[in-house]
């Protein structure tokens, strides 16, 4: 069998509470899949040195972040029995309060999609070369550091 390519998991701007909800119905018709889990990441309107996070502007070496959620993904597979994963991360500006990072697991088990699901987001917080740069209310910016 041929590897899998990697896909690409940017989505411009924020993810929909649409998309995410179109995610979840797609799945209504595998009927093996006993759980799902899912992981949705949101900007935070963080105070930083008394000024407010109001957006941050997401950029990434694409073919390489790519290539490294892939690598994730296929990890995950290996070690847990899921059925499906889908992740996607956005690029470009999203506001405080909007959608980042979206990451959907489903198993024919529960306790399996919790566990993948953490190992699964740790890795991309941890290995995923996205860069996140926080844009306050006055318009000032800084690169954002992972916590």
């Amino acid at each position: 069998m041929e590897p899998k390519k990697p896909k690409n998991v940017f989505q411009q701007g924020a993810i929909s509470s649409e998309f995410i909800g179109n995610s979840i119905a797609k799945h209504q018709t595998k009927t093996s899949i006993g759980a799902h889990n899912i992981f949705l990441g949101q900007v935070r309107a963080d105070v930083i040195d008394n000024k407010t996070v109001a957006a941050i502007e997401y950029t990434a070496y694409d073919d390489m972040a790519n290539a490294k959620f892939h690598e994730i993904r296929e990890s995950a597979f290996e070690k847990f029995d899921l059925t499906c994963m889908h992740i996607y991360h956005s690029l470009g500006t999203v506001k405080a309060g909007e959608i980042c990072l979206f990451v959907f697991v489903s198993s024919p088990r529960r306790k399996v999609v919790f566990k993948a699901l953490e190992f699964i987001v740790e890795a991309i917080k941890a290995d995923v070369p996205v860069f996140g740069k926080e844009i306050f209310e006055d318009e000032t910016h800084q690169w954002k550091v992972n916590s």
